[in-house]
């Protein structure tokens, strides 16, 4: 496959398109998928959300609540950042925040995580972040398999990522692929 048009928030990282979303295939080549990395990310979201004033919440699965602390180590985070659920297990998604019932690695459950952590902490915006992290596979996708989403204004913009690495490695590279689709979606 030929390099396409990356937006410029997702340039420089390994990708390749799936279906139309973009996919990012390899987390540790990346310098931005770093504890460094997704800091000045958390400082970009949390800048942009301060010019915006606009308030952010979070429902994490995967990343088992590393996504909300890189956003709470951001500067003036208690003016923008409501909070954040970690929804590890299944069950939790779907009665806690209303994830439609089947696989909860999909598209629909990232939609609906997103839309609840909304409705549950009161925010402007809801991030999510729900997939595979390994070694094994989950609701019959590989690890690895990450969808991330933000819910603004109504609508919800989704994206799929397939990430190369160990756990530490797929985990890493989800909270700066979330990070970066918010700053993609508020930019």
């Amino acid at each position: 496959m030929g390099r396409r048009w990356v937006p410029p928030v997702l340039d420089g990282l390994a990708w390749r398109v799936v279906g139309s979303t973009v996919g990012m295939t390899d987390a540790v080549s990346d310098p931005s998928m770093s504890d460094a990395g997704t800091g000045l990310l958390a400082e970009q979201v949390g800048a942009v959300l301060r010019d915006r004033g606009c308030t952010i919440a979070v429902a994490e699965s995967l990343t088992g609540g590393s996504l909300t602390a890189s956003l709470a180590a951001a500067e003036d985070a208690s003016t923008w950042l409501r909070g954040g659920i970690v929804a590890y297990a299944s069950e939790v998604k779907h009665t806690l925040l209303h994830v439609r019932p089947g696989p909860v690695v999909s598209e629909g459950a990232a939609i609906d995580l997103a839309a609840g952590v909304v409705q549950l902490l009161g925010s402007d915006i809801g991030l999510a972040v729900t997939g595979v992290g390994g070694p094994d596979a989950q609701d019959g996708q590989p690890p690895g398999t990450v969808w991330t989403a933000v819910h603004l204004d109504g609508s919800t913009t989704t994206r799929l990522w397939l990430l190369d690495g160990e756990p530490p490695d797929v985990v890493l590279g989800s909270i700066a692929s979330a990070l970066r689709l918010t700053v993609e979606v508020l930019g």
